[in-house]
């Protein structure tokens, strides 16, 4: 298929520095949490994104001293020469593919954590630390200054030594100090290196002419720099932005622009839509000769097309849209846009680096499995039998399942009982600022219409004797699961007095399908993610009054691990919810609900017209456990197995459904032990 002769712009070469990238398409540093620790399994993802047509290809910040040490975080780490064949084995990988491979220097100073290497923290003053033990930062002398330099300095060799064609500076998400240096509320210093705009930028300044100096003369140096944090004059605002740049305009080889923090810069989809970091970074392009990437979750060719020819970017950058799909750019080249497995912007990927664990993603379930498992985002093994498979429950299991059994050639037929495809993915996407998540069904309902050996019917609930005639040799249940209303969840391991039996109980459930109560309403979450902000808006637009309750110390609180939970409080705030945190609820009489402080055991009531509880869900299992009890006439029906996965097993996240139904399809006709195996770095053997 031939490309749109519209997207012929992205496709041009970009000069940076003394080396050339291929073609506009930038993946900016982005973390990953396998990094130092996991570095086979690293390669291995970059190379794929490399081999999708990405022209450059960033590692995450990469620590560049023992007191820049980001322990818990696992990022890359250029403490000294033994730490250079993990980053050139990235460097090979992504060569191989003929793309720029691009490594993020970065010193956390007092945002570091040195929880392992255990040394002091630096600052360019005397302040407390942001992570880690509750302990300072000291002030840096000028003999520390120059040691940074040297440090630096020293690692950037290291990295063309491990064969990096670009070294990046880092200014930027307020996690250098580099940018330290730069914000009044953190530079109090009255020297040469502080006080006025010029002395704050003295360092920046210095780093990149040490950079450039070198490995100026074969790797571009590339600047990455927030123009706003969108914290008042604490922070670095636009104005300050402005200057900073026309300063340092023609030193960098690449500018690389975005905002700050991590959790304003990754804004969820459901708070920022794509482009939206335009406002902040237009003007640098307008200032400097050299060439711009920025960011704004890029899924539209039309948009990445917009950027360059308005003047705003030169190269497109994205973090979460190469995880979502490794190979966006080969798709818009070979002119396979509806192929394009676009980001839903969750941010499940960003949960990996926050709870130390290797990077997934609700769209792709293949990130971060391209090592370990030989798993890759396009390519699957052909079927290893004739055997047809019956998909009962078109949500995001049952339609991965199908459409990766499809790719591998399998007869799938799928059986949906809704007269809609998608599950719980379609009926959450119509809720309060969900509606990209859509796209995890969209994507897999384009693509299964796409494969002759895939049939779909709707409006088809089945019985257990239904699937014993159908004749398939395997049996997948993907049939969801459903919202208790009992109150059992985390905090009441018996259920809630008064409510199984009470209608002024509502479930998330009931919201989706259109029951929503009237007048008081209390939202119990026991759940701890982002369902209960969303309920909560979709009830304050109803005209409810809202009182947001949960026994954990904060609402939300699993939000901060995909970067909503300050959004969340904004919004919550802005709809004028109620909070009632700390507390539990006893029971459930008429319209007074009982509660108890978690910590105090002190009492306390609340009058309510109705309660969302959202504690905990039960998988709609029942047609699998009729299948079972059923067994002995399996092999009469040529059934050789049958299996339940994604919600209807154990209820979790879209991202462990798509996952589930992917593995299930990689895994059909393969080693019937059962046993998990994967590749990993380090064994006694």
């Amino acid at each position: 298929m031939a490309r749109d002769p519209r997207y012929d712009l992205l496709f041009t070469p970009v000069r940076i520095g003394p080396v050339t990238a291929k073609n506009r398409f930038f993946q900016v540093p982005h973390c990953n949490g396998m990094g130092h620790a996991m570095p086979l399994a690293h390669a291995a993802m970059r190379e794929v994104k490399a081999e999708g047509g990405w022209a450059v290809i960033s590692t995450e910040e990469c620590e560049i001293h023992p007191s820049s040490d980001l322990t818990p975080y696992v990022e890359a780490r250029l403490w000294d020469d033994r730490d250079i064949p993990a980053l050139a084995l990235m460097s090979d990988k992504v060569h191989a593919h003929g793309a720029l491979a691009a490594l993020e220097l970065s010193h956390n100073g007092p945002t570091a954590s040195n929880l392992y290497s255990r040394e002091v923290l630096i600052a360019p003053s005397h302040q407390p630390t942001k992570y880690g033990y509750p302990a300072q930062a000291r002030a840096m002398d000028l003999h520390d200054i120059r040691e940074y330099r040297r440090w630096h300095r020293e690692a950037a060799i290291r990295g063309k030594r491990a064969g990096m064609d670009i070294i990046y500076v880092y200014a930027g998400h307020d996690l250098s100090l580099a940018m330290h240096f730069l914000q009044r509320r953190r530079n109090q210093r009255t020297d040469e290196y502080g006080g006025s705009l010029e002395n704050r930028v003295r360092l920046l300044r210095e780093v990149l002419q040490d950079t450039k100096d070198a490995v100026g003369d074969t790797c571009g140096v590339a600047l990455r720099f927030a123009t706003e944090e969108l914290l008042g004059p604490g922070g670095m605002e636009l104005n300050e932005a402005r200057d900073i740049v026309g300063m340092l305009a023609e030193i960098p080889d690449l500018w690389d622009v975005n905002v700050a923090a991590w959790y304003n810069d990754s804004l969820p989809s459901r708070f920022a839509a794509e482009g939206a970091q335009e406002p902040f970074i237009d003007f640098v392009k307008k200032t400097t000769s050299k060439p711009v990437v920025g960011v704004g979750r890029f899924t539209s060719p039309d948009t990445m097309v917009s950027q360059i020819k308005r003047g705003v970017l030169d190269l497109i950058g994205a973090a979460r849209p190469s995880i979502a799909d490794p190979f966006l750019p080969k798709k818009i080249e070979e002119g396979r846009i509806d192929d394009i497995r676009e980001c839903i912007g969750c941010n499940i990927c960003v949960s990996g680096d926050m709870t130390v664990s290797p990077i997934r993603c609700t769209q792709n379930p293949t990130m971060g499995e391209e090592w370990r498992k030989d798993w890759h985002p396009e390519k699957i093994p052909v079927r290893r039998s004739e055997s047809r498979v019956l998909v009962v429950g078109a949500g995001p299991a049952g339609l991965e399942a199908a459409r990766a059994l499809g790719q591998r050639g399998y007869e799938v037929n799928v059986a949906e009982a809704r007269k809609e495809l998608g599950g719980r993915v379609t009926r959450e996407s119509r809720l309060p600022g969900l509606s990209e998540w859509a796209r995890v069904r969209d994507w897999r309902v384009s693509q299964i219409g796409k494969l002759q050996n895939v049939s779909v019917y709707q409006d088809s609930q089945l019985t257990a004797q239904d699937v014993l005639d159908f004749g398939a040799e395997h049996v997948v249940l993907a049939t969801g699961c459903h919202w208790r209303r009992d109150g059992y969840g985390r905090s009441n391991g018996l259920g809630i007095a008064g409510f199984a039996d009470s209608d002024r109980i509502f479930t998330p459930d009931d919201i989706m399908d259109g029951r929503l109560p009237q007048g008081r309403v209390v939202i119990f979450d026991d759940d701890y993610f982002y369902l209960g902000s969303v309920i909560a808006e979709a009830l304050r637009k109803h005209g409810c009054e809202v009182v947001y309750l949960t026994a954990d110390d904060t609402i939300a609180s699993w939000s901060v691990h995909t970067l909503d939970y300050r959004h969340i409080q904004v919004r919550m705030a802005e709809l004028e919810v109620d909070q009632v945190v700390s507390h539990n609820i006893v029971g459930l009489e008429g319209t007074t609900l009982s509660l108890e402080h978690v910590w105090s055991g002190k009492p306390r009531t609340l009058e309510c017209d109705a309660v969302v509880a959202i504690t905990a869900r039960l998988p709609d299992d029942a047609l699998y456990q009729s299948l079972l009890s059923r067994q002995q006439e399996w092999t009469d029906a040529g059934i050789r197995s049958a299996r339940c996965i994604g919600d209807a097993l154990a209820p979790g996240l879209i991202a462990h459904a798509v996952y589930e139904g992917h593995r299930y399809a990689r895994e059909l006709d393969a080693d019937p032990t059962g046993d998990v195996v994967f590749k990993r770095h380090f064994h006694t053997d």
